[in-house]
């Protein structure tokens, strides 16, 4: 058996829409010694593809971090499976909110340095040493206490589809950036209550260690992050916080927890908060679209990105390889980090474009 996906994303993709498989999108994480994190991912993978799961599972020495899809008919005894190793007993599984079973359309299994890009190399930061764990209620409570401070610990193209009431949002493209940055921002509030959040948890993890070992008296987290809270709030009729659409890693790349649109499109500025990926593989930029522009653009950021995807697919396919360099796009400082509004996307401009576009 191969250990890993030997199948081209486009038919996987296509194999996704047709299944009728009845699904189950879940997540979880925890800090545990893995000694032989390699030896376990290859079992996972042979396991795991037994159960038809799909979905994305980091291992490292100090744990794992999962996002996953399971067939409803065997979720049981995934659950028994995970029971099956000590390191996993009872693991904290947290569900998603909107879920039509196709948000992963693969199994992935990687071995990293840390199951959460930290950028921290301090030998005396004991990860296990965390904040105090709220639930939806405790953290409605907290956010209405006078001098609390509550942070976003996700990255800016996160935040900006959906927050929390009066966040700090850091503008930042990455965690290892994010948490050097809040302990600066917060450094004359050590003894105010700070309040952290992110979509599953497992950053706050790590964040709120950090400001423990930074000196902060009184840190705090939503426990199971954002998607806990809204399947709480949801549960027990609570009052929801929680502004938007909360960004996740599938193919879903948006769960909505309240009805409030609170962004843009990024190319003609019309109230949306729906993210894709530009459909020029060379390119593949995360940036806000809107349903017109999405028509209008052919699912694509730039006027370069619509002329290649036009293209043959030999000279596509050559352009990803580097082989035709001058044809090779680097539009962007960021690929997180659109400007699109200074390309001047007029939709007249586009069509005229369209129709005089050299195919050959």
């Amino acid at each position: 058996m191969f250990l890993h996906n030997r199948i081209n994303k486009k038919e996987l993709k296509e194999r996704l829409k047709s299944d009728t498989t009845a699904r189950k999108t879940i997540s979880f994480y925890r800090y545990v010694i893995l000694e032989n994190a390699n030896d376990l991912r290859d079992k996972l993978y042979k396991d795991l593809s037994a159960m038809n799961a799909l979905g994305r599972i980091y291992l490292a020495y100090e744990g794992i971090n999962a996002q996953m899809s399971i067939p409803e008919a065997n979720y049981v005894n995934f659950i028994a499976y995970l029971d099956s190793y000590q390191e996993f007993k009872n693991m904290p599984i947290k569900a998603g909110v909107e879920d039509d079973g196709k948000s992963f359309y693969k199994l992935a299994i990687k071995v990293r340095k840390k199951i959460v890009a930290d950028g921290l190399e301090d030998g005396t930061f004991d990860v296990t040493n965390v904040g105090k764990h709220l639930d939806a209620v405790q953290f409605n409570e907290a956010l209405e206490l006078p001098g609390t401070v509550v942070v976003d610990m996700r990255n800016h193209y996160e935040s900006e589809i959906g927050h929390f009431e009066n966040a700090i949002c850091p503008d930042v493209d990455t965690f290892r950036e994010e948490l050097p940055m809040v302990a600066e921002m917060l450094k004359d509030k050590k003894d105010h209550k700070i309040l952290m959040y992110c979509t599953g948890g497992i950053r706050c993890e790590k964040a709120s260690a950090y400001l423990k070992h930074k000196g902060f008296s009184d840190v705090n987290q939503l426990h199971g992050g954002i998607i806990e809270y809204a399947r709480q709030v949801k549960e027990q009729q609570l009052p929801v916080k929680f502004k938007g659409k909360n960004f996740v890693f599938d193919e879903r790349l948006g769960e909505r927890i309240s009805e409030e649109i609170i962004s843009k499109c990024h190319q003609c500025g019309a109230v949306c908060d729906a993210h894709t990926n530009c459909a020029n593989d060379d390119c593949h930029l995360l940036f806000i679209q809107c349903h017109s522009c999405k028509k209008t653009m052919q699912g694509c950021c730039s006027e370069a990105c619509i002329e290649v995807i036009n293209l043959p697919v030999e000279k596509q396919r050559a352009i990803r390889k580097g082989s035709v360099k001058e044809d090779s796009l680097s539009v962007y400082k960021s690929r997180l980090r659109p400007n699109l509004s200074e390309l001047n996307l007029e939709s007249e401009k586009i069509n005229h474009i369209q129709k005089n576009m050299d195919l050959k």
